[in-house]
């Protein structure tokens, strides 16, 4: 069974000169791909918001044990949100496929075909670090539509994916790129 948040970096890590020639090694290129691997970050968070969902569900148990339904059924209730809130974490970042790029974010998700996007390029700019309020100087990867305002900024190399990781920021960045390059009509 495929896990959908592994991605196709650990197969450009064999040969960096493959991102040159290729948008991502994959065959299947109609099935939506992250470019890149869920960083520490994201992945760190998502275990302790899972570790926090086990407690919970595992007190739900004891406090129905003891009698009380209604507190049980609350605890559950919290324990499947604190999953759903983990798992919506791990997808969230850039996707792509032949048909468009897809911005995943933790409340929405936004779908561009290749045909409405002008350009893919990263910028230096201040970037938000970890998400958090406070900018920091950095670098973003740009989604430029042909009508109307850019894409929301989701890849930076400051983000919960690409913090203390530069090479993979450059990895995903040229990735992207490649991608629109091949997929957007000239």
């Amino acid at each position: 069974m495929p896990l959908p948040f592994l991605t196709a970096d650990r197969d450009l890590d064999v040969d960096n000169s493959a991102a040159d020639s290729l948008a991502l090694p994959h065959d299947e290129p109609d099935h939506w791909r992250r470019p890149y691997r869920p960083g520490p970050w994201r992945v760190g968070t998502a275990a302790v918001l899972l570790l926090l969902a086990s407690f919970v569900l595992l007190s739900a148990m004891i406090i129905a044990l003891a009698g009380s339904v209604p507190g049980a059924v609350a605890c559950v209730v919290v324990g499947v949100l604190v999953i759903i809130l983990a798992v919506r974490l791990l997808r969230v970042g850039v996707w792509v496929s032949a048909s468009g790029l897809r911005q995943v974010g933790l409340l929405r998700t936004t779908t561009e075909p290749w045909s409405a996007i002008a350009s893919v390029r990263t910028l230096q700019q201040p970037v938000r670090w970890l998400g958090l309020p406070r900018t920091v100087q950095g670098q973003a990867l740009i989604v430029h539509r042909v009508e109307g305002e850019p894409l929301r900024v989701l890849v930076t190399d400051r983000n919960g994916d690409f913090l203390s990781r530069p090479e993979a920021f450059e990895r995903a960045s040229d990735v992207l790129e490649a991608w629109a390059a091949e997929y957007r009509p000239a």
